[in-house]
């Protein structure tokens, strides 16, 4: 039983680092963006700062998504696009031996959608004070589309936050933006993270066109070289996502497409609001505790 008791604190204490690391990261990442400042700029100082202050590596790419872009923009091999007057979402995630920490903010450039910031905002809060031992997903849910509502703004329906396990960055439970009929008992010691987004649009995203983060989901023999030759390449990021401009390996929209095609990897196309509407995020990390629960990334 000790041993089960120091492994367990040895799995927070490493979840406790990597939200530590990722908040510092985090505040260093907004003093730099501004207007006319590179996107790859930033989202390789996020992901390269993290490793300097001791993450063992990114939980997946750095997310950059701007305006009606909700989720998964992150910026191509090489790509030059810089800041205008956006609405950004900066995802981040850190590992530290797998245990992950993921948080995110919106930072508005324009200084014109205070209260699309503020809804988020003020949705995790109502989250964070509703989570404890024995509350439901559902109750969160709630907790999180009526602070939205209050802004006379819709919660992004089908965008939920998730559990959080070793190398797995989306795990159960979802956590839903919205109302629900029934959710998910909460536990002492589960770990999720809660991530409401808010919009002006309808309240629903969509596939974009672009697609940059892939994860491998499913482990099977290939037969062609590319395809191999991607695989060993992508053997540290185990079941973590990553961004094609990470990859070296040539013939790489091949080898990703035959990956895929078979099964092996999965793809994350850039989310964006149905509508066209403005999206707001915030998240955060938290550990369920018998009364209530800690944020690992504030």
């Amino acid at each position: 039983m000790a041993d089960k008791e120091k492994e367990i604190e040895e799995i927070i204490d490493k979840y406790l680092k990597a939200g530590k690391i990722l908040s510092q990261v985090r505040s260093e990442a907004k003093d730099r963006i501004k207007v006319g400042v590179s996107l790859l700029e930033i989202a390789e100082f996020v992901e390269n700062r993290a490793v300097e202050l001791g993450a063992d590596g990114s939980a997946f790419p750095c997310n950059i998504s701007r305006n009606d872009e909700a989720a998964h923009a992150t910026p191509r091999a090489g790509e030059e696009t810089v800041f205008g007057e956006d609405v950004i979402k900066l995802d981040l995630g850190v590992h530290v031996d797998g245990y992950i920490a993921d948080s995110a903010i919106t930072i508005d450039l324009s200084g014109k959608y205070t209260e699309l910031v503020n809804a988020s905002s003020d949705a995790l809060d109502a989250a964070i004070d509703t989570v404890k031992n024995g509350v439901t997903t559902a109750d969160i849910a709630a907790a999180i589309e009526d602070a939205i509502l209050a802004h006379d703004l819709k919660p992004v329906g089908n965008l939920t936050g998730h559990g959080l396990a070793q190398y797995i960055p989306h795990a159960p439970p979802s956590v839903p933006n919205r109302r629900v009929s029934s959710g998910v008992v909460l536990h002492t010691g589960d770990i999720i993270a809660i991530e409401p987004f808010a919009t002006d649009g309808a309240g629903k995203v969509v596939d974009g066109t672009l697609t940059e983060i892939f994860q491998v989901v499913n482990k099977k023999p290939v037969r062609l070289p590319a395809a191999r030759a991607l695989l060993k390449e992508l053997a540290p990021h185990r079941t973590l996502p990553f961004a094609k401009r990470w990859l070296k390996t040539p013939q790489l929209d091949f080898a990703l497409m035959q990956l895929e095609k078979a099964g092996i990897i999965h793809s994350y196309p850039v989310l964006k609001e149905v509508a066209g509407g403005m999206v707001s995020q915030k998240e955060h990390t938290v550990i369920v505790t018998e009364d209530g629960c800690q944020v690992t990334t504030k």
